[in-house]
């Protein structure tokens, strides 16, 4: 074991060889029963991982699966900070991620010591923060929100209340658009959401008369201005289950399109390309931190235990009492 965590050390994760006289699901499901493990899987993670996942969700259900999970061993395939919020929750398990190198551009683009800096230059101010950060972060944070709840948290706050929302700009603007806040925004954006094409959307529409635009609030302006539907990953989810329209232009994370697909296989699903597709390796627009996720890498990650997150008991105090409030508020609201 020394050896493989010397190895983690310096790679992130475990790129041991999987045995090629195995059957690599049939093998991964016999550990997580052996080892009472759980696979959590965002919308977001390549359709294999979503297939082997015992729940697949946005990061308001991951949450909340894993602050009820009877497991002993939680495998968080998603990002970092999934992965943290899920240690932040249940600081009693052991809370593994198959490459601690998945991080988050949103995430990134909010370091805690310069977050600290911006919220002590605007004192008295409650720090509303989304999900979408470190735990460092979390900590210096109010309340925390998903972009499934946050316009109804944000309703829920007294309406003179002075309010730093962070890390992205994109939501936050359209947060204060819908609620008619004048919230202080830190300047953060997620790449993913930052680079679909508007043109490409004209096109599309043109191409699809009928369909409807489906979009993030993560988006940029100009893309939502375009959007028939705004809504967090699981709402545009639901909203393609339910509706009677035949043809989507998907505006977010193309791994949701699988989803999508097998809960309704009669409808058509587009993704919308990034600006360009230079560098990108194919015409939808895909999460490269998500993407570092394999089913080698979960093998290797249940086999061994490895890479685990850890995070400091003061840390975690300070930092779940804001996604306690989150997941109290939404309760409250029925969200």
């Amino acid at each position: 074991m020394t050896n493989i965590k010397e190895h983690w050390k310096k790679k992130g994760y475990v790129d041991e060889p999987v045995p090629s006289n195995i059957n690599i699901e049939k093998e991964i499901l016999r550990m997580c029963d052996e080892k009472n493990a759980i696979i959590l899987s965002h919308y977001y993670t390549e359709k294999s991982l979503q297939k082997i996942a015992h729940f697949v969700g946005d990061s308001l259900a991951l949450a909340r699966q894993a602050q009820k999970t009877k497991a002993d061993i939680i495998v968080m395939v998603g990002v970092h900070f999934m992965g943290e919020t899920n240690k932040i929750l249940c600081p009693d398990k052991k809370v593994l991620i198959p490459d601690m190198n998945a991080s988050c551009s949103l995430a990134e683009s909010c370091p805690a010591d310069k977050f600290a800096a911006f919220k002590k230059a605007h004192p008295n101010h409650t720090v509303v923060s989304y999900v979408n950060t470190t735990a460092a972060v979390k900590a210096l944070t109010d309340i925390a929100v998903t972009s499934a709840n946050a316009c109804e948290i944000i309703e829920s706050l007294p309406q003179d209340e002075k309010i730093i929302f962070g890390p992205d700009k994109n939501l936050g603007a359209y947060i204060n658009a819908k609620t008619g806040r004048n919230m202080l925004l830190w300047d953060g954006a997620c790449v993913v959401h930052e680079r679909f094409s508007v043109e490409k959307i004209i096109e599309l529409k043109q191409q699809y008369p009928n369909a409807k635009v489906l979009a993030h609030p993560e988006c940029k302006g100009q893309i939502l201005k375009l959007a028939d539907v705004i809504g967090s990953t699981a709402a545009l989810l639901k909203y393609t289950m339910k509706s009677n329209e035949k043809v989507f232009i998907i505006a977010t994370e193309s791994g949701i399109i699988f989803e999508m697909e097998k809960n309704s296989p009669d409808k058509k699903f587009i993704p919308v390309p990034p600006e360009t597709t230079e560098g990108v390796g194919c015409h939808c627009n895909e999460c490269a931190y998500m993407r570092l996720n394999t089913m080698e890498k979960l093998y290797n990650c249940l086999k061994y235990e490895w890479p685990e997150i850890i995070i400091d008991q003061q840390t975690i105090d300070a930092a779940v009492r804001p996604i306690d409030k989150m997941l109290n508020i939404s309760e409250k609201l029925g969200l």
